[in-house]
Order: structure tokens, then C-alpha cells, then sequence
């Protein structure tokens, strides 16, 4: 915070004064009351002018034979002017301007100009008399003015005038910057700096990302603002409200903090997803994902006042969880993947919005031994990354996916072996974007997009990471271009 001292210096009555902002205002209005003023008394004395004119023209046109007569037989036009003045009563400025009116203008269409010009002014005479003896008047063109000028020229304002001692909150004291969040298998919960990891190439080692314990791992890493909202969904359909400054920032070997201390969570729940938000006055819709298939959309509003307790985002089965949740407009376009490698893409238009409370409907029918282990938005300029726990992966085109009804069992996304593994998760991605992928040993690897050519979707991906023994993939998240 930097702070400076002004003072409002100004001439009034042609004396240097220090204004309050009021008299400021009230001066300025003033100034600007004068200056209508004498602006339109101006214009006044001009359209009489004028007015006195046309008025002598009027009269030579009304009696063009005798002033063409009498003009024709002066010997100067000193002498024409007199006799003008003498014979029709008109004053020297009359008698001039008819003597310096041209020939063109005693045509008819000229003459009808003559007499419309003359109406105006006189009506431009009575407007500005009624003006100059109204002070409401002046100062509604004052006000006028002042608008004209600020849709011209006005700007955002670059000042907020606040009381002299503020209350301010943390918030105010918090940098807004890009953080990696991460959660661990066992509910260890930090933000780092974007900037902590590097950029690898395809097949990299990566770097110690988490000081995790033997049997703990990082299960989920996302992208957010310190000033974003994170609505935390559990497993048991339930939604809770934090700020990512209130996550503690820890060392990149730092394991974190339990995040029990920040949400009050009994022991059979967990959180499963995450949703960054800015601010719930914005339209959307927020869809949700369950381990059984089920999908559901409620407008994201009805989650702007969550109880510490937490509220009731979904109606769940007995046998079901919530795995992930999206915002989202309504029409677009969603694909959801399951473990052994199905996916089925439709449309959000073919879910109905729905209260908190509400078990959604069938998203996509799941073989035995089968679960949904990721959902996407399409976006066309952007290909699929699908991640198996083996280490391998692919893109491919959305193209590639067509469009079913929601509820089908889907189509292939990625061919399954001994080799690649289960698919751990499945997310959008573009040639400029970047990927943080992550072990359960708790290393994580940054890759460019770049390094990856979109291929086929019936087939069984490339080699991404190059596992040590015992580790597999756990998790992973985009880095978007703007973000690297």
C-alpha cells in the first residue's frame, strides 16, 4: 500500500484557494453556469442579428420591382443605400444586405429558403431567451454537456474513495497469483507456485512434488487464482466452500496440511472434486458425474451459501460416488470415459436442470466391473488426453467421438492391454497447453502438448512417463497456455 498526500489548489475569484471536494463540485457548476451564460447570449445577439437581416430581405423581396428601380437608378452604391434607407425604413446593415444579395437568390426556392431561414431563427430567439431566463434550464444543459463528454472521452476510474481508515479484510492483503493445488490419497491438502515446476520432455524423470509418506500419494492437482472460490465435493454428494488463500502455501517437499483442518468431514467421507469459481452471480450450470454414471446439472447459484456443515449437492445410491464436476452453460457438448476404456458423448441439453438435492439420471450404461473415471467438456479446438496407469496415453480428435444419445454404452476410446493399464482419467487438452502428471511415489512431471501427435482413437496410446518399479500414474491435470 503507498499512500500521498494531495491537495485541491484552485482560483476562485481570482484567489488561490484549498477546496474541499464539495466546493470543488460547487465551484466548478459555477464556472460552468457562467459560462452557458454568456455562450448564450452570444448565440442571442447573433440570431438577432441575423433575424434583422432576413427581416431587410424580407422587405426587398416583398417590394423587389420599386428597390430594383430605385437601385437602377442611383448613381453609386453610397447613394442606393440612402435612398434603400429612406424609402423602405431600413436601417444601414438592411439596406447592405440587400445590396450584396446575389440575383440567384430572388428565384422561388430561394425566396421559400429566405422565409424559412427567418422562422428558425426567430424560433432559435425565443429557445434561447427562455433559456438564459431559466436556471433549471442552464443546468440541464449543463448536465447535457458533462454526459456527451464522459461517453466521448470518459474512462474506467483509476481512484475509490474510501473512508479514512478502511475495514479491510484478508483478502485485501492476499496477491492474486496462479497456485497448483494438490491432495493427497490420504487428505494432505497445499498450494505452490505455477512457476515451481519445469517444462520436461515426453518420457522425463520429473521432480519430487510432494514430501508424501510410503503409503500416501498425490491423488489430485488443479490450476486456481488465490482469490478463487474452491466448492470441495465428497464422495458422499456433499459440497464445501473455501478460499485457495486460506490453503496453507508449502514447500514443494512439504507434505501439507490435513484438510480436515479446514473442512469438517466425518470419516467415511472424502473430497473427489473440485470446482474453481470467481464469483456465483455469473450464469452456468454445474454438472456432476458419478462412479455409477449417473449425471446431473444444477444452476450454479444454488451453491453461493454453503453451511460450514456443508449442503447436499447430490441424492447418491448406496453403491455410488460423486467423482467430478464441471461448470458449465447448459448446450454444450459432454464426454464421459469409463475405466476399461468406453467413453459416450452427448449432449447437455438432454439433462434437465435439477435442485441440490436430486439423483440425476443415467449418464452412460457401465458393463460389469466397469466405472466412469472422468468426464470433459468438448471443446472442438481442443483433443482428447486420455492417461492410463501404466504410463501411457493419447490424443485424439473429439471428431472422432460422435454425438449419441445420453444412457448408450459408448463407444471405444483407447484399445486396453496388460501393457497401459487402466484408464486413470481423461481430460481436454490443446497443442499449446502443458501437463502435470502425476505418481503415486509422489513425483510429478511436466510435459508441452506439443510433444504428442493426435492419433486414432481405437488404439492403445504411446509411452508418456517412464515409471520406476512398483509406481504407476495417480493423477494428472492440464496447464492451460495462458497458464505456463
Amino acid at each position: 500500500q503507498t499512500t500521498f498526500g494531495i491537495i485541491l489548489l484552485a482560483l476562485v475569484d481570482r484567489r488561490p484557494r484549498i477546496l474541499p471536494l464539495k466546493d470543488v463540485m460547487a465551484d466548478f457548476l459555477s464556472h460552468r453556469e457562467e459560462v452557458v451564460k454568456r455562450r448564450t447570449a452570444f448565440q442571442l445577439r447573433k440570431a438577432k442579428e441575423r433575424a434583422h437581416i432576413l427581416e431587410g430581405l424580407k422587405i426587398a423581396l416583398k417590394n423587389l420591382d420599386e428597390i430594383i428601380k430605385l437601385i437602377k437608378g442611383s448613381q453609386n452604391a453610397e447613394i442606393a443605400r440612402e435612398n434603400l434607407i429612406k424609402s423602405f425604413d431600413l436601417s444601414q446593415i438592411q439596406a447592405q444586405s440587400i445590396l450584396d444579395m446575389r440575383l440567384q437568390r430572388l428565384t422561388g426556392l430561394e425566396r421559400k429558403k429566405i422565409e424559412e431561414d427567418y422562422l428558425a431563427v426567430i424560433k432559435e430567439i425565443v429557445r434561447l431567451e427562455s433559456l438564459l431566463a431559466s436556471s433549471v434550464q442552464i443546468r440541464s444543459v449543463i448536465k447535457e454537456e458533462l454526459i456527451y463528454l464522459q461517453e466521448k472521452y470518459g474512462d474506467e476510474r483509476r481512484t475509490k474513495i474510501v473512508d479514512a481508515q478502511p475495514m479491510l479484510n484478508d483478502e485485501d492483503f492476499i496477491e492474486e497469483e496462479d497456485m497448483v493445488v494438490t491432495i493427497s490419497k490420504q487428505g494432505y491438502i497445499k498450494r505452490l507456485p505455477l512457476n515451481t515446476y519445469r517444462t520436461q520432455g515426453r518420457g522425463g524423470k520429473g521432480i519430487i512434488g510432494a514430501g508424501t509418506k510410503e503409503e500416501d500419494f498425490i491423488e489430485d492437482i488443479f490450476i486456481a487464482s488465490t482469490h478463487d472460490y474452491i466448492l470441495c465435493f465428497s464422495n458422499l454428494g456433499k459440497v464445501y466452500w473455501i478460499k485457495v488463500y486460506e490453503i496453507p502455501q508449502a514447500g514443494r517437499l512439504s507434505k501439507g496440511q490435513a484438510v480436515v483442518n479446514f473442512l469438517k468431514l466425518p470419516d467415511e467421507e472424502r473430497i473427489t472434486a473440485f470446482l474453481s469459481v470467481k464469483n456465483f452471480s455469473q450464469e452456468g450450470y454445474v454438472f456432476m458425474v458419478t462412479r455409477r454414471g449417473k449425471v446431473k446439472k444444477t444452476p450454479l447459484s444454488n451453491f453461493s451459501h454453503p453451511r460450514t456443515t456443508g449442503i447436499i449437492a447430490l441424492g447418491l445410491e448406496k453403491d455410488d460416488e460423486l467423482i467430478g464436476v464441471d461448470l458449465i452453460k447448459g448446450d454444450e457438448d459432454i464426454l464421459i470415459a469409463t475405466k476399461n476404456g468406453r467413453a459416450i458423448r452427448f449432449s447437455g441439453k438432454q439433462v434437465r436442470s435439477m435442485g441440490r438435492t436430486a439423483k440425476g439420471v443415467r449418464g452412460i450404461r457401465l458393463k460389469p466391473k466397469d466405472e466412469v473415471v472422468g468426464r470433459e467438456i468438448v471443446k472442438e479446438d481442443e483433443s482428447l488426453l486420455v492417461v492410463t496407469s501404466k504410463g501411457f496415453g493419447k490424443k485424439s480428435t473429439y471428431e472422432l467421438y460422435p454425438k449419441r444419445g445420453r444412457g448408450g454404452s459408448g463407444v471405444i476410446n483407447i484399445r486396453q492391454c496388460k501393457r497401459n493399464g487402466e484408464v486413470i482419467s481423461i481430460a481436454g487438452i490443446k497443442k499449446t497447453d502443458h501437463m502435470l502428471i502425476v505418481t503415486q511415489n509422489g513425483k510429478i512431471i511436466r510435459m508441452d502438448s506439443a510433444s504428442m501427435r493426435n492419433i486414432s482413437r481405437n488404439t492403445m496410446g504411446v509411452r508418456l512417463v517412464s515409471l520406476g518399479e512398483g509406481d504407476c500414474i495417480s493423477s494428472f491435470t492440464i496447464v492451460k497456455e495462458e497458464e505456463v
